[in-house]
């Protein structure tokens, strides 16, 4: 009669560990896994950091379109063209010093 009571306890402490354990396992996963609360916010920091970059890159692309429409056929920009001709190719006009 007695072994009867034992077992009983050892099955409902057996169910307590089972349960424990998959708590522990479902708790570790859901900070640390794939999915996990760490992971978001890996993934949130760098969807900021390409955000940024995007932006920065879109205002680079307008920035060099600017320049593109100012040199091109159908508009031509001459102070543009002027400081790109002494950028590029380094010329100056004959009235103009040059110091080092």
């Amino acid at each position: 009669m007695a072994s009867a009571g034992v077992r009983r306890g050892f099955g409902g402490v057996i169910y307590l560990i089972l349960a424990f354990g998959l708590g522990v396992y479902f708790t570790f996963a859901a900070v640390q896994g794939d999915y996990g609360m760490f992971a978001r916010i890996a993934i949130n920091a760098e969807a900021a950091d390409l955000t940024e970059e995007r932006d920065r890159l879109a205002a680079e692309l307008a920035e060099m379109q600017n320049l593109t429409r100012r040199l091109s056929d159908d508009y031509l920009d001459l102070d543009l063209l002027d400081q790109q001709t002494r950028d590029v190719l380094g010329y100056m006009r004959a009235d103009e010093i040059a110091i080092r």
